[in-house]
């Protein structure tokens, strides 16, 4: 019961990311575009996106640090791996040219899908490939 308690609470926590998402603008490709290009043209609102997250993260990072374990799981699950490796780089450059080609990560990409947005849904198909193909090279390599 517990479990089905977790998967509540990180499908409802989504659904708050995703508006949030939504109501900022960065599952718009061209408005992450215009935030990256500098120079004429240079949207700068996702600037002030950012700006109010880094507060909100810092004092929620505050009151959690003490904290045992999460609330609603019995311990952190905090990767371990504290190297850059082949992997990471290879995983960072693959994930990144994906970001670029499709205009999109992961979060939003996901929450563009409620809108109905067809690249959008080609973007998520392809990561899900990608996830995949990893998972099964994973498998036979023993990474």
């Amino acid at each position: 019961m517990q479990k089905y308690g977790q998967l509540f609470i990180a499908f409802f926590v989504g659904v708050i990311f995703s508006i949030g998402l939504a109501i900022a603008g960065m599952t718009q490709p061209q408005k992450v575009i215009g935030f990256l290009q500098w120079g004429e043209g240079w949207d700068p609102s996702l600037l002030f996106v950012m700006m109010a997250a880094i507060p909100v993260h810092a004092l929620s990072y505050l009151w959690i640090r003490g904290k045992r374990s999460p609330l609603f799981d019995s311990q952190w699950h905090i990767p371990k791996a504290k190297e850059l490796n082949k992997p990471l780089m290879v995983g960072s450059a693959l994930f990144g040219f994906g970001w670029a080609l499709g205009g999109y990560c992961p979060g939003p990409g996901l929450s563009s899908l409620g809108s109905g947005n067809f690249q959008a849904g080609i973007f998520v198909a392809a990561m899900i490939v990608g996830m995949s193909l990893h998972r099964l090279y994973q498998s036979r390599t023993k990474i």
